[in-house]
């Protein structure tokens, strides 16, 4: 967590995230089921050990979790989702991204440090692509200068990183910027790793619901250095 801050338990932040985790650690473990909990983790090739709760009961139990609780700062939000990813069960990251998505609005660009935190530990789709999408691509849209950030991390050496800058424009629409999505789908085409490649193919099949002309134009300009999954999910819907 270097270059984080944590709020720490004595301050007003503490006591929050103090409510919430007693609270989590209590409903959570009495709603686990162990087979599921196998079957999941094998699902989810072992990336974390499960509680095996079911995403609706997941949710029921979060709510009860929150009940009464104040609307969170941005304080309140890093350290309650530090807190969940120092767990180790993955329903707790589950709860900590649906949290941070809730409250993207009352977040600003100091909170991600606090993202890349996440997104790099324990890193794999089921929390990097919600994370990417709603809670990066929030931050983007609040603060334009990030998208200088944005520059950055489609260099990154982690894939996961680069795979955020590549999704975190997935829910803009007309507002899209469609030079820089391009240039990121451009620079990274030629990787080996499967994640990016469909990431890739998925941003430019969202964009392709604004723009189809553009994304097929694309496309056929880049054949042959895009990945054959990233041209097929990139067409899918053309």
């Amino acid at each position: 967590m270097t270059g984080l801050t944590r709020t720490g338990d004595s301050g007003p932040n503490g006591a929050l995230a103090d409510t919430v985790m007693a609270r989590l650690t209590t409903e959570y473990p009495a709603a686990a089921d162990p087979a599921r909990a196998a079957q999941v983790a094998a699902y989810m090739k072992h990336i974390a050990p499960f509680l095996g709760i079911p995403t609706p009961e997941r949710r029921a139990l979060s709510r009860t979790v929150l009940a009464g609780t104040p609307r969170p700062d941005e304080a309140d939000c890093t350290e309650i989702a530090l807190r969940c990813w120092a767990l180790p069960e993955r329903e707790y990251h589950y709860f900590a991204v649906d949290y941070v998505r809730e409250h993207a609005g009352r977040l600003s660009s100091g909170f991600l440090p606090t993202a890349r935190h996440l997104i790099t530990t324990t890193s794999w789709w089921d929390t990097v692509d919600l994370l990417a999408a709603h809670v990066v691509g929030a931050l983007v849209a609040a603060d334009p200068g990030l998208k200088r950030v944005m520059d950055d991390w489609i260099g990154d050496d982690d894939p996961w990183v680069a795979r955020t800058a590549l999704l975190h424009q997935l829910r803009f629409r007309a507002a899209t910027d469609s030079g820089r999505l391009f240039a990121y789908c451009e620079r990274r085409a030629a990787h080996p790793d499967f994640f990016l490649r469909k990431a890739i193919g998925w941003c430019l099949r969202e964009y392709a619901k604004t723009d189809p002309a553009a994304v097929r134009a694309f496309v056929d300009a880049h054949r042959d250095t895009l990945s054959p999954l990233s041209v097929r999910e990139a067409l899918r819907n053309l």
